[in-house]
């Protein structure tokens, strides 16, 4: 087996050389670099992660931690995460909170213990225990699709006001103007602001909504399904739901085909999210795209950014989101 000293003797270097390329802890010059790697590669050398670990005190590892894994939003996040972790060669230790906050805590202190060098969390909204238990250990933490307005910490999220209200605008310039909303959690802020922008879309248009009309779920199928038989149940129902996100859209879409109404012919229906299986349900779900990949990604980068200057202010960072128009919803009448 190939040693760093036959490396450092093929790639014509010092063998500190070969340990600030391997570790990036000095800048290498482009050349020097790829001599390196193209000895390494040859001799097929491999790293000895438990010995660096050791040296540099670090295990080349990150903890996840998601609110509900069986959420398929969550796993478009996770696929980001993990394709920027395998281009750094990290790797991930993932922990699911089940939408539970004391699960979310105990995850938090079982990741701590494995000395991860970072997390990124997706809380059940159980930020400030988990804000001060990170910063009690000083570990570094990007906080993903959540905006705690602290300033404790990294955050990435998307434009959930704006979803909702790009959501909303679009069914009132289809004409419909009794829109039921259903939400998520009030407690978590992407399901408060997009509530927030269902409102603003009816300032805009000079409407006033009637506070029957938002129903509260929990982000999941049958939440969805049961709101909007409430919907339904309303003496004036709305001829069109706004759900918070596209698993809410589906189950409600079930619940109006089981009261023999029609989607989009009766009652139309649009979600948030853009999950895989809103372009294969039937009807075709409109709804609000998130760059779930990309706010992974993105967040991975962060994190690095976060190892690379501990000292740096911490940063919020929003990205755009974007109607996609497909089959679930129609102009009214």
């Amino acid at each position: 087996m190939a040693t760093i000293r036959d490396v450092a003797k093929a790639a014509n270097v010092s063998i500190s050389t070969i340990s600030h390329v391997i570790n990036e802890t000095r800048y290498v010059s482009p050349d020097t670099r790829e001599r390196v790697l193209a000895a390494m590669k040859q001799l097929n050398y491999q790293h000895n992660r438990v010995a660096s670990s050791l040296r540099n005190r670090k295990t080349y590892t990150i903890g996840v931690l998601l609110p509900n894994s069986a959420n398929p939003y969550f796993a478009e996040i996770l696929a980001g995460i993990e394709a920027a972790c395998f281009e750094q060669d990290y790797h991930i230790i993932m922990g699911n909170a089940n939408d539970d906050p004391e699960r979310e805590q105990s995850y938090l202190k079982v990741l701590l213990s494995r000395q991860v060098d970072g997390i990124l969390l997706i809380s059940t909204g159980a930020f400030d225990d988990s804000i001060h238990l990170l910063r009690e250990n000083k570990t570094p933490a990007v906080m993903v699709d959540r905006s705690t307005e602290l300033a404790a910490v990294d955050e990435i999220f998307t434009d959930n006001q704006g979803g909702g209200r790009l959501a909303t605008a679009h069914l009132l310039a289809l004409g419909h103007r009794r829109i039921g909303c259903v939400t998520g959690p009030s407690f978590l802020t992407p399901s408060a602001t997009r509530v927030q922008g269902y409102r603003d879309a009816f300032a805009a248009a000079g409407i006033v909504p009637d506070g029957s009309w938002i129903v509260t779920g929990d982000f999941q199928h049958e939440s969805g399904y049961h709101a909007a038989r409430k919907l339904l149940a309303l003496e004036n129902r709305p001829t069109a739901i706004f759900a918070c996100n596209d698993l809410m859209a589906i189950g409600a879409v079930a619940a109006l085909q089981d009261a023999g109404l029609r989607v989009p012919g009766d009652v139309s229906v649009i979600g948030y999210d853009n999950i895989p299986l809103a372009s294969y349900y039937n009807p075709r779900l409109t709804t609000i795209a998130q760059p779930a990949r990309e706010l992974g990604y993105l967040a991975v980068e962060r994190l690095f950014e976060r190892f690379d200057d501990p000292d740096v202010p911490a940063r919020n960072d929003m990205l755009p989101v974007a109607l996609v128009e497909r089959d679930s919803c129609k102009p009214l009448g």
